[in-house]
C-alpha cells in the first residue's frame, strides 16, 4: 500500500482531485485510511513537474475525504508469463 496524497478538492461530478509526487497508473484502485476502496484513478492532469490525479469515486459522500490521506491498493492482476 502506497500513500499517494491528500484529497484537495471535489468536482461537481463527485471526483476527487489529489496532488501526487509521482503519478500513479490510470485504473489503479484507491483506498482511504480504513482500507475501504473509494474509487479508481481516472486521469492525470497538470504539469509533469507537479501532477494531480483525478479519482472517479464510487462512494456517496466524497466530501468526507477532504484533507485526508489516500492510498493506492496493490494490483490484483498477475503478470503474464510465457513458457517457451
Amino acid at each position: 500500500m502506497q500513500k499517494i496524497g491528500k484529497a484537495l478538492n471535489i468536482t461537481p461530478s463527485n471526483s476527487i482531485i489529489i496532488k501526487t509526487e509521482t503519478p500513479p497508473k490510470i485504473g489503479c484502485e484507491v483506498a482511504d485510511e480504513n482500507l475501504t476502496t473509494i474509487g479508481k484513478i481516472f486521469d492525470i492532469i497538470g504539469p509533469v513537474s507537479s501532477p494531480y490525479a483525478v479519482i472517479k469515486t464510487n462512494i456517496k459522500n466524497p466530501s468526507s475525504l477532504l484533507n485526508k490521506p489516500l492510498y493506492l491498493l496493490p494490483s490484483k492482476t498477475r503478470s503474464k508469463r510465457y513458457d517457451r
